[in-house]
Order: structure tokens, then C-alpha cells, then sequence
């Protein structure tokens, strides 16, 4: 005879519920190996090879990415030493600018 609607949904959510189970049951199994307490195991059981280092007793301070740092202890050049620093700078670059001109070949 026919088949109700009812039975044939039945099948499709235990289907899918089964797949749920064991996306879960994988999942958990993922998890799991994540956990320390496979770090305690013998090496044979897949825990830490020997001569690993011990972990430290107290774990590492987060660096104080919000603290600000204190205030520079050199203070901002005046005018008259930024025009005594650009003016050596032009000095250096006029320099370097004769040196190039004067070291490269004539090309043929």
C-alpha cells in the first residue's frame, strides 16, 4: 500500500540526527586532543617525546600594551638647530650627488 508522509519523515531526521552524532562525537575527539593531559602520557601513547623542557611553574605576564611610555628625556630641537641639521644634510646629499656624477663611466 502507500506510504504516510509521517514514516518517510521519520527516516530523513533520524538520518540526520545520526550525522549530528557523529559530527559531534568527531568534534569531541578534536577537542579532546588539545586537552594536557596528553602531554602527561607516555611518549608510546602519543604524549610528549622524552627530554621535552617542563613548562614554567608560573605562567608569563602579558606585555602592558595599554600602558603608555614614559616621557623622552631629550627635548625638541630648536629652530636654529633643525636649520643647522638640514642645512648639513643638503651639505651631504650635494656631496654624494658630486661623488655619483663623477664615478660612473661614460657609457660608449
Amino acid at each position: 500500500m502507500l506510504k504516510s508522509r509521517n514514516s518517510s519523515l521519520k527516516n530523513v531526521w533520524g538520518w540526520q540526527s545520526l550525522v549530528g552524532i557523529a559530527l559531534i562525537c568527531a568534534g569531541s575527539v578534536f577537542l579532546v586532543s588539545c586537552s594536557t593531559v596528553l602531554s602527561e602520557m607516555p611518549s608510546q601513547m602519543g604524549g610528549l617525546p622524552a627530554g621535552t623542557p617542563e613548562r614554567p611553574a608560573a605562567a608569563p605576564e602579558y606585555p602592558a600594551v595599554h600602558d603608555m611610555p614614559p616621557q623622552r628625556a631629550t627635548a625638541v630641537l630648536t629652530e636654529e638647530e633643525k636649520k643647522k641639521v638640514e642645512a648639513e644634510l643638503a651639505a651631504m646629499r650635494a656631496e654624494q650627488a658630486r661623488r655619483a656624477k663623477t664615478s660612473v663611466a661614460p657609457e660608449r
